[in-house]
């Protein structure tokens, strides 16, 4: 006979696949790794699968983890609500909610909102998850994290999302460098580095898409950092140029550090949202939030 799954080894699943290491998932949850360990593989055994692929060098989720990733959740939430309620008081439940963001958005723009997003809302506490924009979709449809922020384009039929701020940029150097070496037209780029955060150009592009088809900047060098931190730092020590967000930006702008490159060109926009899954249970909830952070502008 099959006995029932406890909560304890769900909540030790959950941390396993959220840290995807079981020593740092097990500090976490207060358990030696021998404990931790034991209480996995006895999921495991209860449930008749394999929930992660061990290696000596990294630990990933099985096709059967991943499943139960988002049942687990609800699990502990019903259990959660079941204490809840028969303690219940005239005030709201208490609930959670998990936002994921770039590291660079976070801590300019969501971190000094926590407070009176807390004070708005009492019973709701908000979670921050710092990542890519990639990792951060892929937990958000797979439910290990309840929404994340982005203003990347998104074509999956499995999110929805609400609108929260337009996003603008700029083409930028230090003053210093484009002293040296103008960038009035495409020539101009073979003297300098483009700086981006992946191959595919994805802050280029605002500047590219504004310019007509078939005209070439063909820069000297390339280097892609990943974010838009490392960006600014080295476009500040006048490293290369680079398209950035102008809310990242405009303390640079304004105070001389930076200049902005072909300022008649006026470069394409996009659109800062809440990115969900289709059919949250806490779907109000989310728009409730993006509502409240419509309130706090870029910065």
């Amino acid at each position: 006979m099959n006995l029932p799954v406890d909560n304890e080894s769900l909540r030790c699943f959950l941390r396993a696949a959220e840290r995807l290491h079981f020593r740092e998932a097990a500090e976490q949850i207060g358990l030696s790794p021998p404990a931790f360990s034991d209480r996995i593989r006895r999921l495991e055994e209860d449930l008749g699968a394999q929930l992660f692929e061990r290696t000596t060098r990294r630990i990933t989720l099985t096709p059967a983890g991943a499943r139960l990733v988002p049942a687990a959740r609800r699990t502990l939430e019903a259990a959660d609500l079941c204490r809840r309620v028969v303690r219940a008081s005239a005030d709201p439940l208490p609930y959670a909610l998990t936002l994921g963001s770039r590291f660079e958005l976070a801590m300019s723009w969501l971190v000094p909102a926590l407070p009176a997003l807390a004070q708005a809302v009492p019973a709701r506490t908000i979670h921050l998850a710092l990542s890519t924009g990639a990792d951060l979709l892929s937990r958000t449809e797979r439910g290990m994290i309840d929404a994340m922020i982005s203003s990347q384009r998104l074509s999956s039929a499995a999110v929805d999302d609400a609108p929260l701020h337009e996003e603008r940029y700029a083409l930028v150097g230090s003053p210093s460098l484009i002293a040296d070496r103008p960038l009035d037209e495409p020539s101009h780029a073979a003297a300098h580095t483009l700086l981006d955060t992946t191959s595919e150009l994805p802050l280029f592009r605002y500047f590219r898409d504004a310019h007509p088809r078939g005209e070439v900047w063909a820069f000297g060098r390339m280097q892609f950092l990943g974010g838009i931190g490392p960006i600014r730092s080295l476009v500040l020590q006048g490293l290369g140029v680079a398209v950035l967000p102008r809310y990242y930006i405009e303390p640079d702008l304004c105070e001389g550090r930076l200049t902005v490159l072909q300022p008649q060109v006026e470069l394409a926009s996009d659109l800062f949202r809440m990115v969900f899954r289709r059919g949250h249970p806490r779907t109000e909830a989310l728009r409730q939030l993006a509502e409240e952070l419509r309130a706090y502008p870029l910065r």
